[in-house]
């Protein structure tokens, strides 16, 4: 099962990634105070299973707590590609001038294999596996040893052949944690941002979770539910306005 960006963001915070501030509104109303706390100036991001949410207006710029209560009640209940906006995520925006660099991590199931496969990149930012077909030099592959895990100097040599600064040691590090604790088969950062200030964020994240561990997951059935009772997605199904 694939988790929503807010979802695999909050589990990456959960196991010390960091990433930018960010709120999730109940409906369009509590999007101005939400946007308030972030500062004012945040990305209102459509939460759905699939990609290109740019192109299909799914992610928008709001320059103030007005703007973003308007870009959440537009983007909930649109349809992109087939799926219904039933949550928004409001995230504080990473300036473009305090950015250093973009890179990729990932650690993804190779059943083939047996045995997890870390994927690493300096070149963030572009999908890792259009990068490893058009350049697969310019992505580190590396399987993981099961009984070893990915320790320390696991992670060195993961960072050094990707060409990664050496502060991604710590965040390969406790990004295994994901699929050692939470029953992932993929797990990405990408991008994984570099600030003027030496800290490495995640601006986006994937997590799909192994689909025979879901009954040790339930939480995220949780969820799943509430967004499916979303008041504005119900009401943009039935082609009706909803008004709190």
């Amino acid at each position: 099962m694939d988790l929503y960006e807010h979802q695999a963001r909050g589990l990456l915070e959960e196991h010390g990634i960091l990433a930018p501030r960010a709120e999730v509104p109940n409906w369009s109303e509590e999007a101005r105070g939400l946007a308030r706390r972030l500062g004012g100036r945040v990305v209102v991001k459509a939460q759905v299973r699939t990609g290109g949410r740019g192109k299909a207006g799914g992610v928008r710029l709001a320059r103030d707590p007005v703007a973003a209560e308007l870009a959440t009640r537009q983007i909930l209940g649109r349809d992109i590609k087939g799926h219904t906006v039933g949550k928004v995520m409001l995230v504080q925006p990473v300036e473009l001038a305090d950015i250093e660099g973009e890179f990729c991590v990932s650690y993804v199931l190779d059943r083939a294999a047996g045995r997890f496969l870390a994927m690493a990149s300096a070149e963030g930012g572009t999908e890792i596996e259009e990068l490893a077909a058009d350049r697969p030099e310019a992505v580190a592959r590396m399987h993981i040893d099961p009984a070893e895990g990915v320790t320390s100097a696991k992670a060195a040599e993961i960072t050094e052949a990707a060409g990664l600064p050496s502060e991604s040691v710590d965040v390969l590090v406790r990004l295994w944690q994901v699929p050692v604790r939470e029953d992932a088969v993929l797990v990405e950062v990408n991008p994984l941002a570099r600030t003027r200030q030496g800290q490495l964020v995640a601006l986006d994240g994937k997590v799909t979770l192994d689909d025979n561990a879901l009954f040790r997951q339930a939480r995220w059935g949780v969820e799943e539910v509430e967004r499916n009772n979303s008041p504005e997605a119900t009401a943009a199904v039935k082609d009706l306005n909803c008004r709190r």
